[in-house]
């Protein structure tokens, strides 16, 4: 069956079909093209069997595909809204015209997530149409507004039923080059400290040891936050962290990395402390960072006493964690040491977590390594942040990243790309998956 998958997506112009979708715009951020977008995304659903319909869910609406089969239900989970272009300048070619070059399709969201999505669907098409039918029921699910936090995603899902497991295509294979099957997602909470003065900036000579300073207030605290050997010290910061299982400290000990190369590709000569912890260990732990630390000078650096300081912050998160329980910690942690701060939260996602020892974890893996040749590396979870929560906690199931874009992708960014190689072998690996789901069952 893999090498007539193969044959069917060598026979069709599948590389056209994911360019007429990058060409229709689709920022949620601004609106541009999301009624067109979604008017085409449920055409495509169609297209590969589906019933499909708009849920309407408060914001951009979702989009739903469902198809009846013997196998286990799977929700495929995918967005078909994308990230604003950026400065036109930074692209070799118009983000919204897509080009081929070097084996390569260009344009906004061809890695971000259309052409993942777009494979996932390509999958069932060919599985209808090589044995006239579905192995598994399926239900697909095109989230309108992942690129703004999916913020009603949870009311999209609470419509769809709930299914044995859920996969996920999105963010690009192992940093090695081999593909992965991801278990899970860090959590965020993004946040400002916001440290005022007098009312209006002063000269620092006139009034230097007079007018309290912002900065050095803001500075203090920040310095309560973490200790110089890496430890966050705000009090129940982390006392809902679930430990890591056997199994994902196996998979965490199997990743290759060589740390030294990436230390030297990011210019830097060591890793943050802590001193004790590995490279993919420190991916699975929470965090907490500054993004930024300014006086709202405009840049100007006038020698003053500012009026204003501002540190914008997040924390990732891990698996027991949540963004209300942590902001909490941070908001009491900020009043006993500096009331006079304030604490404001921005974003937020949950972590979520996935085990190993899951039933579909081995069947997965095995039906990718059947396509590719090479047994995928098992990821515990990103260390950045999905709204996979609201699927694995929502409908209370194992969820499955099977990413399929290149480490190159440069998602959100100008000359977003996607290698068609790994579009064409991701259809085939979405079909397998389905194929090897439905005779585990």
């Amino acid at each position: 069956m893999i090498e007539q998958l193969r044959a069917w997506v060598g026979g069709r112009d599948l590389d056209g079909e994911l360019a007429e979708w990058i060409s229709r715009p689709s920022v949620s951020r601004t609106g541009e093209g999301m009624a067109e977008a979604a008017a085409h995304g449920l055409r495509l659903l169609r297209a590969s069997g589906l019933e499909a319909r708009e849920v309407q869910t408060g914001g951009w609406p979702a989009l739903v595909g469902t198809a009846d089969g013997p196998g286990p239900h799977v929700l495929i989970y995918g967005h078909y809204d994308v990230q604003p272009a950026g400065p036109l300048e930074l692209w070799t070619t118009p983000p919204f015209t897509p080009s081929i070059r070097d084996g390569r399709m260009y344009g906004r969201g061809a890695g971000d997530n259309k052409g993942q999505h777009l494979a996932q669907l390509l999958g069932l098409r060919a599985l209808r149409e090589l044995t006239g039918g579905f192995p598994c029921r399926v239900t697909v699910l095109l989230d309108g507004e992942e690129e703004i936090g999916s913020p009603n995603l949870a009311e999209a899902v609470r419509q769809v039923g709930r299914p044995d497991l859920v996969i996920w295509s999105d963010g690009p294979v192992h940093d090695s080059g081999r593909s992965s099957v991801v278990l899970g997602v860090r959590g965020i909470l993004m946040f400002e400290l916001r440290a005022r003065g007098a009312n209006r900036p002063l000269h620092s000579g006139n009034w230097g040891g007079v007018a309290p300073n912002p900065a050095w207030a803001l500075v203090q605290l920040l310095a309560t936050m973490r200790s110089p050997q890496g430890a966050v010290t705000v009090e129940g910061f982390a006392d809902d962290v679930a430990p890591l299982s056997a199994g994902q400290r196996a998979a965490l000990e199997d990743l290759p990395v060589d740390v030294a190369a990436a230390l030297e590709a990011i210019g830097a000569s060591g890793m943050e402390p802590p001193a004790d912890l590995g490279f993919h260990e420190r991916l699975a732990v929470p965090t907490l960072t500054v993004n930024s630390l300014s006086c709202a000078d405009s840049g100007d650096h006038r020698a003053v006493i500012p009026d204003i300081a501002i540190a914008r912050c997040e924390a990732r998160l891990v698996a027991g964690q949540t963004p209300r329980r942590v902001a909490d910690a941070i908001r009491r942690h900020v009043a006993r040491y500096a009331p006079e701060v304030e604490f404001v939260t921005d974003a937020a996602m949950t972590p979520s977590s996935t085990l190993p020892e899951s039933p579909y974890t081995a069947t997965i893996l095995r039906a990718v390594e059947d396509v590719l040749g090479h047994r995928p590396v098992l990821v515990p979870a990103l260390g950045g942040s999905l709204p996979i929560s609201v699927l694995s906690d929502g409908l209370s199931c194992p969820c499955y990243g099977v990413p399929l874009a290149n480490v190159d992708e440069a998602n959100h960014a100008p000359d977003e790309n996607l290698d068609l190689d790994r579009f064409r072998r991701g259809i085939v690996t979405a079909a397998s998956i389905q194929l090897a789901l439905a005779a585990h069952s």
